[in-house]
C-alpha cells in the first residue's frame, strides 16, 4: 500500500527562491546555484558588450540582466542574514530556557526574586521566540500540557526609583494548560503560542487548507456505488475498464457490484471484494484511494465501512444534492488523472464517536459498540406522542433539559443536513466543533449551540421520563433508549478526508449556492428613489 503525507500550505514556508537550499544546522544558505546563475549573467553581459553602442534593445536587455543579478544577490544575502539571526536567537532561547529551568527548583511559581531575574535577563530588542506545544498521544485523566510564563518572560525595562537603584521588572507568573477532563483517549491539538511581554497570540490554526501529496503511486482503489441506478452502473463499468487498462490499478468493489458486473461479462473477474465483516475491517491497510459514485449518502456509506482511519475519498456527484461530492462524472478521467498524480487539496471532515451506556450495566465501561458518524446523531421521541425529556451534560457540567421532539448532535459536515432543517447554522466543514441543535423545542428561548470539539456530550433519559427515546446514527442503526440510559458523544480521532475540486472553502460555498440556492433573490433596481 502506498503512503501519503499531509502538507499545510503556507505561503511563507513555500516562498523560498528557487535554487536556494537551506542548511538548518548553521542557519546559512547554500549560494552555489546563485553564484552560477550570476556568473552566467555576467558572461552574457560580456558577450553583448561590443554591440551596446549599436543596438538600443541590447542595451536595455543588458541593464535588465544586471538588475536581475543584483536582486538575486540581495535576496540571497538577506535570506542568509535572516537565517543566521534566527539560529542565534534559537541558541539564546535554549540557553535562557535551561537557566530558567534551573531556577524552577529554587523559586516558587507565584513569584520570582528581582536579583535572580536581573542576572538571567533576556534581550528584548527582538520578539520572543515562539514555542510549539507538542501533542501527547495518550494523556491520563485530568492530565495537562503546560507552559509557564517565567520560562520565557523577562521584561528588560529598568526602574530608577528607590534611590536610583536599578531593579528589573518581572511579569507575574502564569501558565497555559492544554487538555480537558475526560477519558484517556481525549484528543489534544497542537498549537503555536507566542509570548510578547505577557501578550498571548496563537497562529497556524488546525483549520488551514490542507493538501495531499503521494509519496508513492497508488496501487489499490476501492469503488462504492449507489444501488438501483442505471446511470451509476454504466459509469462504473466504464471507470473500472479505464482504471484497469490505462492505470493498471487493482480494484476492490462491493460484493453486489462484482456480481452485477460478472453477469454482464467474465472480463471483470479481476475485481476483488470481501465476504464477511472481518475482511471489511482489513480494507484500510489494503486500499490507497476510495471512489464514490452517487450522492452524499454514498459518501456516508463509504465512511461507515471504516471503523478507524479512512483512506482519501474522491466523491463524484450522481445524486440529488452534492454538499460532499464536488466532482462531476462527465470529467472523471481528467479528475482521476489529477488525483492520482497529486498534489490535491482535501477537506478533513470530523466524525463523532458515540456509544450507549445502559442503566442495567453494572459499570460505566460496560458500553455497547462504538458508532462513528459523519453527519449527525439524532435523538427523537419515535412513535410516542409525549415530549422527549432529555438531560444534557457537557464534560459533566449540566447544559439543559430538552423538552420537544428531540435533539441533534451534528458535525460541521452535517450542518447542511438535518441540523439545518431544524434551524441550526451552516458551518464550514473544517471548523472543529459539535453542533447542539434542538428539534421543535417547547421553548421560545431554546437556540442552537456550537460547542468546541474537545468536549464530551452526555445525553441521558431521566428516570421520571414519560416515555423512552430513540437514537439513530447518520439515519441508520436505530436503537431505543430506556429510562436511565445515556448516549455519550465526543470527537473521533479519525477524520474523513475528501478530495476538493478547487479547495475546501470554494467547494463549500459552491455547494450551498448550487444545492440550496442560498440567498438567491432578484437584484434591486438601480432606478428607484435615492437618498
Amino acid at each position: 500500500m502506498s503512503t501519503y503525507k499531509l502538507n499545510y500550505t503556507d505561503s511563507f514556508v513555500n516562498g523560498d527562491a528557487n535554487g536556494l537550499r537551506s542548511n538548518p544546522e548553521s542557519g546559512f544558505s547554500d549560494l552555489s546555484s546563485l553564484a552560477q546563475s550570476e556568473k552566467a549573467v555576467q558572461e552574457l553581459l560580456i558577450q553583448q558588450t561590443p554591440m551596446q553602442a549599436t543596438d538600443d534593445h541590447l542595451i536595455e536587455f543588458s541593464e535588465a540582466l544586471r538588475t536581475v543579478a543584483k536582486a538575486l544577490r540581495g535576496s540571497a544575502e538577506g535570506k542568509a542574514l535572516a537565517q543566521a539571526e534566527a539560529a542565534e536567537w534559537k541558541r539564546r532561547y535554549e540557553l535562557e530556557r535551561s537557566k530558567n529551568l534551573e531556577l524552577l527548583h529554587k523559586v516558587p511559581l507565584n513569584g520570582v526574586h528581582a536579583e535572580e531575574s536581573h542576572s538571567h535577563g533576556m534581550d528584548h530588542s527582538a520578539k520572543s521566540p515562539r514555542l510549539r506545544v507538542q501533542e501527547n498521544g495518550k494523556l491520563g485523566r485530568h492530565s495537562m500540557e503546560r507552559i509557564c510564563s517565567h520560562e520565557v518572560l523577562q521584561d528588560g525595562e529598568y526602574n530608577s526609583c528607590n534611590g536610583g537603584n536599578n531593579k528589573l521588572k518581572r511579569k507575574a507568573s502564569f501558565k497555559l494548560s492544554w487538555g480537558c477532563k475526560g477519558q484517556a483517549n481525549d484528543q489534544h491539538k497542537k498549537e503555536i503560542v507566542s509570548f510578547e511581554r505577557g501578550n498571548i497570540t496563537t497562529a497556524d490554526r488546525s483549520s488551514k487548507q490542507i493538501s495531499l501529496t503521494w509519496e508513492s503511486n497508488p496501487q489499490n482503489v476501492l469503488i462504492f456505488t449507489k444501488p438501483n441506478s442505471t446511470s451509476v452502473r454504466v459509469l462504473s463499468v466504464e471507470m473500472v475498464r479505464w482504471l484497469r487498462e490505462h492505470k493498471g490499478l487493482d480494484i476492490y468493489v462491493e460484493p453486489r457490484v462484482k456480481a452485477e458486473l460478472l453477469s454482464e461479462s467474465s472480463y471483470f473477474d479481476f475485481l476483488q471484494t470481501w465476504e464477511d465483516d472481518k475482511e471489511i475491517s482489513l480494507l484500510h491497510p489494503k486500499v490507497d484511494l476510495v471512489i464514490t459514485l452517487g450522492g452524499d449518502g454514498t459518501v456516508l456509506w463509504a465512511a461507515s465501512m471504516f471503523k478507524g482511519p479512512v483512506p482519501p475519498i474522491v466523491p463524484f456527484s450522481m445524486g440529488s444534492l452534492g454538499f460532499m461530492t464536488p466532482f462531476h462524472s462527465e470529467q472523471y478521467r481528467e479528475c482521476l488523472e489529477a488525483v492520482l498524480r497529486g498534489p490535491i487539496s482535501i477537506t478533513l471532515r470530523h466524525r463523532l464517536q458515540c456509544h450507549i451506556i445502559r442503566d442495567k450495566a453494572r459499570h460505566d465501561y460496560e458500553t455497547e459498540e462504538n458508532m462513528l458518524v459523519l453527519n449527525e446523531v439524532t435523538i427523537d421521541r419515535g412513535i410516542s406522542s409525549y415530549l422527549t425529556n432529555l438531560e444534557c451534560y457537557c464534560d459533566n457540567s449540566f447544559v439543559t433539559c430538552v423538552q420537544g421532539d428531540g435533539l441533534i448532535l451534528s458535525t460541521t459536515s452535517g450542518s447542511t443536513a438535518y441540523s439545518l432543517a431544524a434551524g441550526g447554522s451552516m458551518v464550514h466543514p473544517q471548523v472543529p466543533g459539535i453542533l447542539f441543535t434542538p428539534i421543535c423545542p417547547h421553548s421560545l428561548s431554546f437556540r442552537p449551540l456550537i460547542l468546541p470539539d474537545h468536549v464530551t456530550v452526555r445525553v441521558q433519559v431521566p428516570f421520571n421520563s414519560r416515555s423512552s427515546a430513540w437514537v439513530s446514527f447518520d439515519g441508520k442503526g436505530r436503537k431505543q433508549l430506556e429510562a436511565g440510559d445515556a448516549l455519550v458523544c465526543s470527537m473521533a480521532p479519525w477524520p474523513v478526508s475528501t478530495a476538493c475540486q478547487v479547495e475546501s472553502t470554494n467547494d463549500f460555498l459552491r455547494s450551498i449556492h448550487d444545492g440550496l440556492h442560498w440567498n438567491l433573490r432578484k437584484t434591486q433596481n438601480s432606478d428607484g428613489p435615492r437618498d
